[in-house]
C-alpha cells in the first residue's frame, strides 16, 4: 500500500491527504514568515520599482517545491526548461513531469515526441508521494489520453481547486511561432477535464480565441473573455495582453467570478518574447507555494515575467528567450 502524499510545511515534517498549510507554514524554510507579500495587485510598472521576490532558502535548507507538468523543449526557451529556471531564479526546487519531448529551435516546432499517459501520471505521482509539492504548474499537454491521466491523477492526490495544492493551468495550445501543439479532441478534454481543477487559468490571447471563440482587441472583449472563461470552472482566470500588440501596454484582467484587477506594464519593444506566459505561470505558481494569496502570487507573476521580458536576449535565427537572469546581477 502507497504512503500517503507529502505536502511541504515549514518545518519540513510531512502531513497526510486532507491537511492543509497555512500561508505561514507554507512559506520557504529559513524565511522566518517574512517573505513580502503585496495585499493585492495593481498596476505592476515593470522595471521602474523594485521587484518583490521570494526569499531565497539558507545553504542545506529544504526549499519550497513546486511540480511543472509539461513539455520539453530542445531550444531552451519555452517549456520545462523555462519553468526550471525561474523556479531556480526565485529560490524554488523545481520537479518535473515530463509530457512531450518536443524537436524545436528558434524557428519553430518541427516534431512533437508523446510521452504514454500512464507515465506522465507515475511521474506525478512519484514526486507528491516522496518529495511534496506546494503548487503545481502546466504547459503543454499533448494529448486526450495525458489530460485525462493528468485530471484523475490531480483528483486522486488532492491537486487543483479547492485542494491542498493550488494548480496553474496555462492551457498551451500553440508554440511562439504558431505551430499547433495539440488537437481539437485535446482542446475539448482540457476544457472539461482540467479547467474546473484549475486554482488558476492564464490564457493569451489565441488560446482566449481558441476555447471561447473572442477575439480581444480592447479591454471590453477581454473582460468578456475572462467572464466566459470563469464559467467554464476555474477559480481565478488571468486573460493575458501581451499579445494585443496594438497597446503600448501589456494589460493583464484577473477576474475571480466578481471582480476585475487591472495588471498593466509597460510594452518592451523586443521580439525576443519566446517563453513569457511559462515565466509568469511558473512565478505566479512559486508565490503560490510559498502560501500567497492568487492575487498576489499574480502580481508577482506578472513583475517577474515583465523584467524578464526586458532581459530577453537575442538567440538563434529566430525568436529569443525571455530571461530571468537579470536576478543574478543582484
Amino acid at each position: 500500500m502507497q504512503d500517503a502524499p507529502r505536502f511541504q510545511s515549514q518545518s519540513n515534517t510531512t502531513h497526510p491527504a486532507g491537511w492543509a498549510a497555512s500561508a505561514a507554514e507554507a512559506r520557504v524554510p529559513g524565511s522566518g514568515g517574512n517573505a513580502t507579500q503585496p495585499a493585492a495587485p495593481g498596476r505592476v510598472s515593470g522595471m521602474s520599482t523594485p521587484p518583490t521576490l521570494l526569499p531565497l532558502p539558507q545553504p542545506g535548507e529544504t526549499p519550497v517545491r513546486v511540480l511543472t507538468v509539461a513539455g520539453s523543449d530542445s531550444g531552451g526557451g519555452a517549456g520545462l526548461q523555462a519553468d526550471l529556471r525561474t523556479m531556480a531564479l526565485l529560490g524554488v526546487h523545481g520537479c518535473t513531469a515530463v509530457t512531450a519531448v518536443t524537436v524545436q529551435n528558434t524557428l519553430g516546432v518541427t516534431g512533437v515526441h508523446e510521452v504514454p499517459a500512464g507515465t506522465v501520471a507515475a511521474q506525478v505521482r512519484a514526486v507528491v508521494y516522496d518529495i511534496g509539492v506546494g503548487a503545481v504548474k502546466t504547459g503543454m499537454l499533448a494529448s486526450t489520453p495525458i489530460i485525462t491521466a493528468l485530471a484523475e491523477v490531480f483528483a486522486e492526490l488532492g491537486i487543483g481547486k479547492g485542494s491542498h495544492v493550488p494548480l496553474v493551468l496555462d492551457p498551451v495550445a500553440a508554440s511562439v511561432t504558431g505551430d499547433p501543439l495539440f488537437t481539437g479532441s485535446a482542446q475539448n478534454a482540457l476544457t472539461r477535464s482540467l479547467f474546473p481543477l484549475a486554482t488558476l487559468l492564464t490564457p493569451n490571447l489565441d488560446e482566449v480565441r481558441l476555447f471561447t471563440g473572442i477575439d480581444v482587441v480592447d479591454g471590453a472583449t477581454q473582460r468578456e473573455a475572462a467572464r466566459v472563461l470563469h464559467g467554464l470552472g476555474p477559480r481565478w482566470v488571468l486573460v493575458k495582453g501581451g499579445h494585443l500588440r496594438t497597446s503600448p501596454v501589456s494589460t493583464d484582467v484577473l477576474f475571480d467570478g466578481q471582480e476585475f484587477t487591472e495588471l498593466s506594464a509597460a510594452r518592451v519593444p523586443t521580439t525576443d518574447d519566446h517563453g513569457a506566459g511559462d515565466c509568469l505561470g511558473a512565478a505566479t505558481a512559486c508565490a503560490l507555494a510559498h502560501g500567497w494569496d492568487v492575487a498576489a502570487a499574480v502580481a508577482l507573476g506578472k513583475d517577474w515575467a515583465t523584467r524578464c521580458v526586458g532581459a530577453a536576449y537575442p538567440l538563434g535565427s529566430g525568436h529569443g528567450p525571455v530571461s530571468p537572469l537579470w536576478r543574478l546581477r543582484g
